[in-house]
């Protein structure tokens, strides 16, 4: 029997040919995956929306505009209303998935409400909706040259300017975008 593939804790590097607009040019961090799919967030697609905006649609007030000013992210096409909170370090949260020991995807009021007061985690990306893929599915994107896979790495998920982070992802394993086809293929 084949070992299953387990993406956990990578990044889903999308191929300059990928032209799905859901996932063009996009870095996406799986949180979870097995044999039953995989789920992740898009880690590198800001919307227009800021945390301020999300807050005030839930009744919350943020402590601070630096906080307010934060981007929301479109975390992926799947429950697109849907607020997951990517963070680090992972804490006690309702509803948290681990994903490391120090790494957390949490859905959950308690968290935001303590990001809103300025006492949440050190890194966090909020997101609305997630990606996900059913079994079989993401090893089939991955046979047809979709995506690169590359080990996560913090400065791509909490650190670097989101229009670096697809560029980035790759470099970390010696790929140059640039390179590589736009047209995707078999020989």
């Amino acid at each position: 029997m084949a070992e299953l593939l387990d993406l956990s804790h990578h990044l889903l590097i999308a191929m300059p040919a990928l032209a799905d607009d859901n996932f063009r040019h996009s870095v996406t961090y799986i949180c979870e995956h097995g044999e039953h799919g995989a789920l992740g967030v898009v880690v590198n697609r800001p919307l227009t929306v800021t945390l301020g905006d999300l807050l005030a649609q839930v009744g919350l007030q943020p402590a601070s505009d630096v906080i307010a000013g934060q981007p929301v992210y479109g975390g992926g096409p799947v429950q697109p209303n849907a607020c997951l909170i990517l963070h680090r370090p992972l804490g006690q949260w309702n509803s948290s998935l681990p994903v490391t020991d120090e790494i957390g995807l949490t859905g959950s009021l308690d968290l935001l409400t303590a990001i809103a007061r300025g006492e949440g985690p050190d890194d966090f990306l909020v997101c609305l909706g997630y990606a996900g893929w059913g079994a079989g599915q993401l090893e089939q994107e991955l046979a047809d040259n979709a995506w690169l896979t590359a080990p996560a790495r913090l400065d791509v998920l909490f650190e670097l300017p989101v229009e670096r982070r697809w560029r980035a992802a790759a470099a970390s394993i010696g790929v140059d975008l640039d390179l590589l086809p736009h047209r995707a293929g078999h020989a």
